[in-house]
């Protein structure tokens, strides 16, 4: 195993009396990036956060977390991490101050220290008008963000987030995901485990699309994307003989009404020149384009069918 790598694991076998929660899981999770971890319910998803974060002793395998044993090195691997989970871990009858304050004490930061940290968060997760009530008062949005707080009181180097935007609005979940931006700008590495592809999608440098207890599929969203069949470009034409004689020169679906042809294609950049020096060549005018390329949704549904 490399020692440069932020988290890797080979091999993570996890039982459950009969049921196999990680079944061989191998992935790598280069420094200062965010890896998405998708799959459906009951993949495994948690039980590899929870393997990855020493809550969960694997049944076979290993990993290491910047270079430590998640088994024989536990107390190093969680000196350098943070974890939220789906529910937001905080206790309700504390303010949101005071379990910052508590939480930074516990990580061994003097009295002083802790303060002054808390108060860094509460402002950084907009939070210091809600700094001395309860949690309990809180609205969901606000409580994931102070859990957040939470997790980032030590500045940890690597932060687990399992499903951090589960029941939040719109808004809050943007908030969120611009949080999640900044922290990797500032070197932070985020595994994010998440069912929202779009989330995916707009924050995973690297997505692994877990099923069964076993990846399906790794890459970025672009090569996922790409490696699904289905991609096509949608020429538009001005009069019903341009799309007619264009069907003469390229293969294609074509919808007389609305005066387009649907092209199968990969979207890239040679294929796009190719076909439009094709029609160029044959004189035929086109009024524009689009390219339609399978979106993640597309490539997760596919991907998990296939494993079933």
């Amino acid at each position: 195993m490399s020692d440069t790598a932020a988290i890797e694991a080979e091999g993570l076998v996890k039982h459950y009396g009969k049921t196999r929660a990680l079944n061989g899981l191998d992935l790598t999770v280069a420094r200062g990036t965010v890896y998405g971890l998708l799959g459906p319910n009951g993949a495994g998803k948690t039980t590899a956060v929870r393997v990855l974060a020493t809550l969960l002793r694997a049944d076979g395998g290993q990993a290491r977390v910047l270079g430590h044993d998640v088994a024989t090195q536990a107390g190093a691997v969680r000196r350098v991490i943070g974890l939220t989970g789906q529910y937001a871990a905080l206790d309700e009858y504390l303010t949101g101050r005071s379990n910052l304050v508590m939480i930074g004490e516990l990580s061994r930061l003097t009295g002083r220290a802790a303060r002054r940290r808390a108060d860094e968060l509460l402002e950084q997760f907009d939070l210091t008008d809600a700094a001395d009530r309860a949690v309990k008062t809180y609205s969901g949005g606000m409580r994931r963000r102070l859990d957040l707080a939470a997790a980032l009181v030590a500045r940890p180097p690597i932060l687990f987030l399992d499903e951090p935007t589960t029941g939040l609005d719109p808004r809050s979940r943007r908030l969120m995901w611009q949080t999640v931006r900044e922290l990797v700008a500032g070197g932070v590495t985020i595994f994010l485990t998440t069912q929202q592809l779009e989330e995916a999608d707009e924050l995973a440098d690297r997505i692994a699309v877990l099923d069964g207890g076993k990846l399906v599929a790794v890459g970025t969203p672009d090569e996922l994307k790409r490696g699904l069949p289905g991609g096509h470009v949608r020429l538009m034409f001005p009069e019903k003989s341009d799309l007619g004689e264009a069907l003469a020169v390229v293969n294609g679906s074509p919808d007389e009404d609305a005066l387009t042809l649907d092209v199968p294609s990969d979207g890239g950049v040679r294929a796009l020149r190719d076909l439009l020096d094709r029609l160029d060549k044959a004189g035929i005018e086109v009024a524009g384009l689009e390219v339609r390329t399978p979106d993640l949704e597309d490539v997760f549904y596919k991907l998990t069918e296939a494993a079933r």
